[in-house]
């Protein structure tokens, strides 16, 4: 690594070296003589004079490519497609005439960008899958331990760990069906010309429509794609690459909220991130635990959901058929943003894998708010051993009201339940009113909605995908 020139933290820090290689010069230009080759074949095999020859020696040099002869070439003629056409040439003699016979830079470029981006999408899917599998497996475990709800980070009526995590689960199982939508829809450019009218192909066969309309999805399928986009300028639309970021941006929004509960919880002690032993959590305060890798996800997140602007301008303000301001931007937004996403679900099976719940710490605060959450209860009570209703509810508001004093105002514990057994008016002891604080009673049907949910949606979900399950993530710092 040089250390005299600014390095990419997403390559250096974050995303993994599958991502990377994805978006490698070496992918694109072996996917570009790969995509030559495709041509070369169905030319050929509609009827223009190409050899077996030719085609056996643009096979032979597929991956040896020549980068030092491109890059000199490139410096004279400052053209990388050509550049690349000149080198492959060199190596293939016999098939120099016939490379790139009939095409425009962007028929390597924009359908290698296809190629890639859907390589992309499928690495995301396999993690965001498997974070799926984790959730799962942990929301399972704690289906039934009991814990403190919020609703505007106030304490609100209990919920379970477990269910609390089928809210997480929830959101990536969404992003998961937008991105197999999105997959699922990428065509290629294929071979459109110039402007998109297929001109020079008029004249290569002699304005035969008929073979013309053969040469697309004859090259999809050599490619590994069902179809090409119908109609194009000279590029695909720029809404393709809107679309793909917006599914990232998606699971950067889930991965965010899934960070932010975490961190927040940490604060709380009552779960924590993995944190290992030799790990330093601050320079100055030795005893600290900071939520270092959740707050990462949170950071990287926000740039994918920024990074997602980029394409929807890109797309908004092309002109015509064609303009050149969407390369430079294309180049950064794309990559970057899939090695963002690759780096925080890495963090995020990181962080579900590890996580530490500490059941007496979650008690503990649950039971200390429990009393105010119990009301109804012990006012049913008090009403079946002959208390009034309007009265007792008008009388459990002061003491609760009083009680709420000594915890706010004078830092006392929460002594509702004395209160209440000091009124004769609920005629209910304390041993009664104890009896009532078992937090299994207050949590619904938490537990087994939980079961409900990975029973009928995430299970088959993953039944359905365990060929790439079991993948573990290894972060970097």
């Amino acid at each position: 690594m040089s250390s005299d020139r600014y390095q990419s933290p997403l390559s250096e820090r974050y995303a993994s070296k599958e991502m990377q290689y994805i978006f490698s010069p070496d992918k694109k230009f072996r996917t570009w003589r790969r995509l030559w080759i495709a041509l070369a074949e169905t030319e050929k095999e509609l009827g223009l004079p190409i050899t077996d020859e030719q085609i056996e020696e643009l096979k032979a040099h597929a991956d040896d490519i020549n980068y030092d002869v491109a890059k000199e070439r490139e410096k004279i003629v400052r053209h990388d497609v050509m550049s690349h056409v000149y080198a492959y040439g060199q190596q293939c003699p016999k098939a120099k005439g016939i490379i790139h016979l009939g095409a425009t830079s962007c028929y390597v470029g924009d359908n290698t960008d296809i190629i890639v981006m859907s390589e992309a999408l499928k690495l995301v899917r396999t993690k965001l899958v498997n974070v799926i599998a984790e959730l799962a497996d942990f929301a399972e475990k704690y289906k039934a331990q009991p814990t403190l709800a919020f609703t505007h980070f106030q304490p609100a009526q209990p919920t379970s760990v477990g269910k609390r995590a089928t809210l997480w689960l929830q959101e990536f199982s969404m992003d998961l069906e937008d991105l197999d939508y999105v997959l699922g829809s990428l065509k290629l450019l294929g071979s459109k010309g110039t402007t998109g009218t297929q001109a020079s192909f008029l004249e290569l066969f002699d304005g035969d429509q008929e073979t013309i309309d053969k040469i697309d999805p004859m090259i999809a399928e050599k490619m590994g794609f069902e179809s090409c986009y119908p109609v194009s300028g000279q590029t695909y639309s720029r809404k393709v690459d809107t679309r793909v970021l917006n599914v990232l941006a998606g699971i950067a929004a889930s991965a965010h909220k899934f960070s932010n509960d975490i961190r927040l919880l940490q604060h709380l002690k009552e779960v924590e991130e993995p944190f290992e032993k030799t790990q330093i959590g601050s320079s100055a305060m030795a005893y600290k635990r900071n939520p270092m890798r959740s707050e990462r996800i949170a950071s990287l997140s926000r740039y994918v959901m920024i990074d997602a602007l980029n394409p929807a301008i890109t797309s908004a303000t092309q002109w015509f058929e064609r303009t050149l301001d969407d390369s430079a931007n294309k180049r950064l937004s794309i990559p970057e943003g899939f090695l963002a996403i690759d780096g925080i679900l890495d963090l995020c099976l990181n962080v579900v894998d590890g996580l530490v719940v500490y059941p007496k710490v979650i008690e503990k605060h649950l039971m200390s708010e429990l009393p105010f959450m119990a009301t109804e209860n012990i006012m049913m009570d008090a009403v079946k051993a002959g208390g009034d209703r309007q009265e007792l509810h008008e009388r459990i508001r002061e003491l609760s009201m009083e009680a709420g004093r000594n915890v706010k105002e004078k830092g006392l514990e929460n002594n509702l339940l004395e209160l209440i057994a000091a009124d004769p008016a609920f005629n209910l002891t304390l041993e009664e009113l104890k009896e009532t604080m078992d937090p299994s009673k207050y949590i619904g049907r938490a537990s087994v909605q939980v079961d409900d949910y990975l029973k009928k949606v995430i299970r088959p979900l993953l039944d359905a995908n365990k060929d790439i399950l079991g993948v573990k993530a290894e972060i970097n710092v």
